[in-house]
């Protein structure tokens, strides 16, 4: 039965199904994609929204925290329209800090 519906990392999602016993098969299958914990992901998404960019929607919060970009080229892929240099410097300096 669904909870409730929230946009989740794949740091977080692990986290999830190891607190609920889920398996312990698929939350090794996403460690394997994860490179930041759920606290750092919970905290740099909290950041990114913080910084008021209207174009940063939920959605990207999260795959900026699973893919923790480090050029603007990669930061742009994760969007459909281009960023402006100051938002993608904001940004990537967020993204640093988790790295």
């Amino acid at each position: 039965m669904i909870k409730n519906r929230e946009m989740l990392s794949m740091a977080e999602a692990e986290e999830l199904i190891k607190k609920s016993g889920g398996s312990e098969e698929t939350a090794g299958f996403i460690k394997k994609f994860t490179k930041i914990s759920a606290k750092d992901a919970r905290e740099m998404r909290k950041k990114l929204s913080d910084l008021g960019i209207m174009k940063l929607k939920e959605e990207q919060t999260v795959k900026i925290t699973d893919f923790l970009p480090e050029t603007g080229e990669e930061l742009n892929k994760i969007f459909t329209g281009n960023l402006s240099e100051d938002e993608t410097s904001k940004i990537l300096d967020t993204v640093k800090q988790f790295i």
